[in-house]
């Protein structure tokens, strides 16, 4: 039986997080909404989360998903930056989690192989692709694009399990 979903995809950042909408219709796929949750770089840390927190709360009443998928962190050089980045990827988790959704968590070349087909894509090959997947979608920001293609990425993983028989 297809399965049928909306899905929250999340792309955490201390200073942009994106977020993508969609519903899931077996291997139909429909744009609901994206965006670009900005937070003030001057304000300190812990007010930047709260912001971050405040407002995933309210696109989660808002739209409702029945699942979340975050990209996971990849480790830089600069480890101040990484650790900032995890704080963010933190709420990213929590908000859905407290909101009683399930969350399900790629590496950027597994949403790059669902999106593209390949894991070596590059991020304008990826906004091109979700941009064919999702007509329709004004995606201003990449990280809007890249969280429209997380969202995609747990569809795919979603329609597939939904596929294979139980064992």
């Amino acid at each position: 039986m297809p399965i049928r979903a909306r899905i929250i995809g999340i792309d955490p950042g201390l200073r942009f997080t994106g977020f993508g909408i969609i519903e899931a219709d077996g291997n139909r796929l429909r744009h609901i909404a994206d965006g670009v949750i900005a937070t003030d770089g001057a304000a300190a840390v812990a007010e930047r989360l709260h912001t971050l927190d405040a407002e995933l709360a309210r696109l989660l009443a808002a739209y409702a998903p029945d699942h979340a998928a975050v990209e996971e962190t990849y480790v830089n050089r600069n480890a101040t930056a990484t650790l900032k980045l995890g704080y963010a990827r933190g709420v990213a988790l929590l908000a859905p989690a407290r909101a009683g959704i399930a969350v399900a968590e790629y590496g950027a070349k597994t949403v790059k192989r669902a999106v593209v087909g390949t894991g070596a894509a590059e991020k304008d090959q990826v906004a091109l692709m979700v941009r064919r997947l999702l007509p329709g979608a004004a995606i201003t920001r990449a990280d809007a694009a890249d969280a429209l293609a997380v969202a995609i990425c747990h569809a795919h993983h979603l329609a597939t399990a939904s596929r294979v028989p139980a064992a």
